[in-house]
This record gives C-alpha cells, structure tokens and sequence, in this order.
C-alpha cells in the first residue's frame, strides 16, 4: 500500500460510463434511463479519442454492454474501475456529497411542473421586480434567454426557471438587472428554499451579456447551496489541519463547508485546469487534498443535448493531461471521476443515472490494473484513510490496492 502526501481528485462532470443497475427507477422525460450510456454512446455516435485517459486505464473498465468506449491497455500506467450510486438522486449536490461519504436517503425537491405561486410572488415582493410566469418550468439556460431576454430588457422581469434537478435558477442581463442585485435575490430565495415543500438543492445565478439573437452566458454565474446535513471527509480533513483546495464550484456544492482554501470559479474547463495546475504548484500546497470540478461537459454540452461538442469537450481536457500528470509529485495520487451522467443522446435533457469511470494514477505506482466496482464513497473513504481521519457516513477505502 502507498501512502500520498497529496491527492488531486478531479470530477468531470456528467461523464458517465454506462447505466446503473437501478437505472430503470429514474426517468428522463418520462424514459427510464435504462438505455443512458454518456461515454459509450458518444463514442459509438461521433467517436472518440481520449489516448491520455486510454493510457491511465478508461478503456480497461468492465463494461455490461457491447458499447466500447476506447480501446483496452495492455499495461496501463494506473488502475481503473467504475463506480455506483447509493444515493436518491442523480444531480451534481448528491453526487458530490456521496463522493465526499453522505448518503443522501431522501432526495431533493424538483419542480418539473414549475415553482409554486407562493415562492413566485415573495420573491417578487422582496426584489420588487415581476417574474416571467411563462418561462417557469423546466427549459434550457440558453434557450431560455433566447426566449424571454428581449422582453426582460424592455420591462426588467426576472427569468426564473428550474431543470430536471432540484435547482431555481434566475437568468438576468447584466445591464438591466447588475449582478450584484441578482446575487442579493438569489440569496432571498436561497433564505425561502430550505425545507421542504421547497427543499432545493442549488439556486443559481444566471447572469449574461448581449442583444437579442446573440446572449451569452456570463462565467459571474453562482450557486447558493445547502450545507452537507452532516460531516463530510472535507470536514474531517480540515478538523485536523490538513488543507483542502476547492477548484470551480466545488465550494458553492459544499457551501463552503471543509473548504480550507476556495480557488475560485472556473470560466471553462481550461481554465479550471489552469486553476488545478497553480493550485498544484503552490509552494505551500505540501500536503493535503485539491478537489476540482470541471462542469463544460455537463452544462454546455451534456443538457444541451449536444454529442459532438461533448466529445470535443472530453478531448480537449485529455490533451491537458500530460500537464496534470507532468505536475505532479513523487508521492502524489490523481483521481479521476465523474458526479452523475449526462447522456448527450437520449431522449429529454436530464441527468442520467449512470456508473461513473474512475482513473487513479501515481507516479510512485508500481503496479497497475482494474480494480473491484465500488461505490462513489469509497473515493473519499480512501482519502480519508490515506490522511490518517476517520471516513464519513459510507465508503470502502481501496488505499490498499493501489501498489
């Protein structure tokens, strides 16, 4: 068994590696995600060409079905596996909190028949500002502003509108409603958001830019989530002074809570990587954990429904790898994972509940190899034995077979 000074453990999120077993009890659209297959549909459907990940082992994962993803090593440079969910959901809070070692048994609020009047109508006293009745219900970010932009900036409505997931998301233009306004009405229904009949998983903050026919999506976004219910492996970490470093969003899915040290948002995948290899190279970053999540995949592409712009998505970050890996130290761990799936090819424009991959790859490896299907906590399980604190609620640490 190694033992690491640092572990980097990176969430792609929404590429997942084929449907769960109990994929049939989710429904995109009203379709069970049964079919959903994120990686191996998009390689079957527009191909595709991950050579830095093939090498670590992603072509080594046990598959259930014909679909291939990449070609299989002979003898890659780490060990591969894929991971289930235990967890009541498929969004990007359970995912991260599972993988952090929380079971989440009761799921998120969703409101895929729209927000009810009550939470409508106080926002609306608190902001002093209508919202869009017509544009509350599930839609895509984008073509949400398309649809209703021009009419927020001639009367400055708000766009509020929701997902598949447990989210409120309110779209403004910067111009017309500053983001430092849209932020403070986040905030108030964040403040109105957390219990049930409305317990939300994330509001967010949609800011964008432009005139009708050409909007665009600002990176000010923000998430205001909710507190992990108990003690995470990000908690235990940081109780006994072992830094933790949040890259991208990681800090808004945990609320702050066991981030030591919040990295800021990603505008892009690239530069979340660029954020991942300052953070690497900090000279004071000697032990501890960094945690990046890289969202391109899930936001821009996997909702959008959009298999081509994925699979360049996915390519271009395996072209960052060799950085991630040349970056690295004698006595570091890279992980490498996903949240949930996205299936760019199936029907609807939800998450789909999906394994996801996982990659583990040291320079200090002497073996290599496909290790046993577990579980999204055993990630965090092995961090935590790795560091010496005890695991959260569940996870099976995997520490001993990386040799």
């Amino acid at each position: 068994m190694s033992t690491f000074n640092r572990i980097h453990l990176v969430v792609l999120d929404s590429v997942g590696i084929g449907a769960a077993p109990d994929a049939n009890n989710f429904v995109n659209a009203g379709v069970p995600d049964g079919a959903s297959d994120t990686l191996g549909h998009i390689s079957k459907t527009v191909g595709l060409n991950v050579p830095n990940m093939a090498k670590v082992g992603l072509g080594n994962i046990p598959r259930e079905t014909s679909l291939k993803t990449v070609p299989a090593e002979a003898q890659p440079t780490g060990y591969a596996t894929k991971l289930e969910e235990v967890s009541l959901g498929k969004d990007t809070m359970t995912g991260h909190w599972e993988i952090m070692g929380l079971n989440i048994t009761e799921p998120f609020d969703t409101f895929l028949g729209g927000f009810p009047e009550e939470i409508l109508t106080k926002i609306e006293e608190f902001s002093g500002r209508k919202v869009v009745r017509e544009a509350n219900k599930p839609y895509s970010g984008t073509a949400v502003i398309d649809d209703f932009g021009p009419r927020q900036m001639e009367t400055g409505e708000l766009i509020i509108y929701t997902s598949a997931d447990p989210v409120l998301q309110i779209a403004a233009h910067e111009d017309v409603i500053p983001v430092e306004e849209l932020y403070k009405i986040c905030e108030y229904a964040r403040s109105i958001t957390l219990e049930r009949p409305a317990l939300l998983g994330r509001i967010i903050a949609r800011p964008y830019v432009g005139e009708p026919g050409n909007f665009t999506r600002t990176a000010n976004r923000r998430d205001y989530a909710l507190s992990p219910f108990g003690p995470t492996v990000l908690n235990k970490l940081a109780d006994a002074g072992i830094p933790t470093y949040g890259v991208g969003k990681i800090n808004d899915i945990f609320n702050g809570s066991g981030i030591t040290n919040d990295m800021g948002h990603n505008k892009s995948n690239m530069h979340g990587v660029d954020t991942l290899l300052k953070t690497m190279q900090l000279p004071e970053f000697t032990k501890g954990l960094s945690f990046t999540n890289l969202v391109d995949f899930d936001a821009m592409y996997g909702h959008r429904r959009n298999a081509q712009g994925y699979r360049d998505c996915l390519e271009d970050f395996d072209k960052r790898v060799p950085e991630i890996l040349e970056s690295m130290k004698e006595d570091d761990l890279l992980l490498i994972t996903a949240d949930h799936g996205n299936d760019p090819t199936y029907t609807g424009t939800d998450h789909t509940r999906e394994y996801v991959p996982l990659l583990a790859y040291s320079p200090a490896f002497k073996g290599n190899g496909v290790l046993p299907v577990g579980h999204f906590a055993d990630i965090s399980a092995t961090i935590a034995e790795n560091f010496g604190v005890e695991k959260a609620m569940i996870g099976e640490s995997f520490l001993d077979k990386l040799v």
